[in-house]
């Protein structure tokens, strides 16, 4: 990233790509001969697929799943061609050859798409690499039971194919006493028997901390790669990722009584300093968290008071000793002090949300493993 481009920009984002490697190399030492491989659909969760991608293939990760096929493609130059990619919704109809083309695989979710895949492999007189998912409890992509019971009856339908996985997904793997993650075990395992021999996939990134029962033979972390804690209501094992920091473009005093933003929804109970910063919703800054965000600024952490306006946020700073904060200053929105968990428990979301949320007009700045 430029000087001129941080100059002109209202906003900073850091995105530490060691750390998301540290945190894959964390979540593969859990897995003991399983393989991990890395969820990068949504650009990599609003952090940059092109970077985060090449980053992990670094870390040893070979195994990179995307949900779009527009995304597959972009991403296919940036991995070497060792690397395996996958594609989650499959292939539309009219678009398999597309994958033949950028050497993807296609998760198989539905009968339609078997078929699909097994007469392009047909036609081409060759075996095609792919990979089904069986519903295993989502009721969302996966072969129904209906659609399971035709298959189990007549392995000729995946006659043509190379199995590379058979995969499931997780619904609550986050809270580890849900009775749904041993019932979806249970059925998963059930579907296996029924099928032809061929390795298995069922953790995302919280199904990791399930247990070696989940494992299976390969492992989809995502979110936990980014920094999301991965088990509800424990300390969480990831190492942050991003630091959000956004300009300040001035600065007053006001007195007591006086209503800050939109629809004033917040008057100052004391003589106050206000600072507006260069973010807002139209950058992934929340309108939800008017009132409820922080931000900090040398260690001192400090409300947002008002409404999350589209391109600016107003914040109080009186606590900031006078002098130490002017226009240009930098003020820390998201940090390993406010992490993206937080900022979602007051925002009333999920720290998924903030990650893809994080909007296009902040200057980037990737630490680590890129600049190798």
């Amino acid at each position: 990233m430029s000087d001129q481009h941080q100059t002109r920009a209202g906003a900073l984002l850091s995105i530490d790509l060691d750390a998301i490697c540290d945190n894959w190399r964390s979540l593969k030492g859990r897995l003991g001969a399983a393989a991990c491989a890395a969820v990068v659909k949504a650009d990599a969760y609003g952090l940059g697929a092109i970077q985060v991608g090449p980053a992990l293939y670094g870390a040893g990760c070979r195994h990179f799943f995307v949900a779009h096929l527009n995304e597959a493609i972009e991403l296919r130059p940036f991995l070497p061609t060792d690397a395996a990619l996958y594609v989650l919704h499959g292939a539309h109809p009219g678009a398999e050859g597309e994958f033949v083309r950028h050497r993807l695989v296609p998760v198989l979710n539905s009968l339609p798409q078997l078929t699909a895949w097994q007469k392009l492999a047909r036609e081409l007189d060759t075996v095609l690499p792919g990979v089904l998912q069986v519903d295993s409890g989502m009721a969302r992509l996966g072969l129904s039971e209906d659609e399971l019971a035709i298959v189990a009856s007549d392995h000729g339908r995946l006659q043509g194919i190379e199995l590379k996985f058979i995969m499931s997904h997780l619904v609550s793997a986050e809270d580890q006493a849900n009775p749904a993650n041993m019932i979806q075990l249970a059925n998963f395992r059930a579907a296996l028997q029924r099928l032809p021999a061929a390795r298995a996939s069922l953790a995302n990134s919280s199904g990791i901390f399930l247990g070696n029962d989940f494992h299976f033979n390969l492992a989809r972390p995502g979110a936990a790669l980014y920094g999301v804690a991965p088990v509800a209501g424990q300390p969480n094992p990831m190492r942050p990722v991003i630091r959000l920091q956004g300009k300040v473009l001035q600065t007053r005093r006001i007195e007591t009584g006086t209503a800050v933003g939109y629809s004033h929804t917040w008057r100052a109970a004391r003589p106050s300093r206000i600072a507006t910063v260069a973010v807002g919703y139209a950058d992934g800054y929340l309108r939800s968290l008017s009132n409820r965000g922080h931000a900090g600024f040398e260690g001192i952490r400090l409300p947002i008071v008002g409404n999350v306006s589209m391109d600016t946020i107003t914040i109080d700073v009186t606590e900031v000793p006078a002098g130490r904060l002017g226009e240009g200053s930098l003020i820390d929105l998201a940090d390993p002090l406010n992490g993206v968990d937080e900022m979602a428990g007051r925002a009333g979301t999920i720290g998924y949300e903030i990650l893809t949320s994080l909007g296009n007009r902040y200057a980037r700045r990737y630490i680590g493993a890129v600049d190798a």
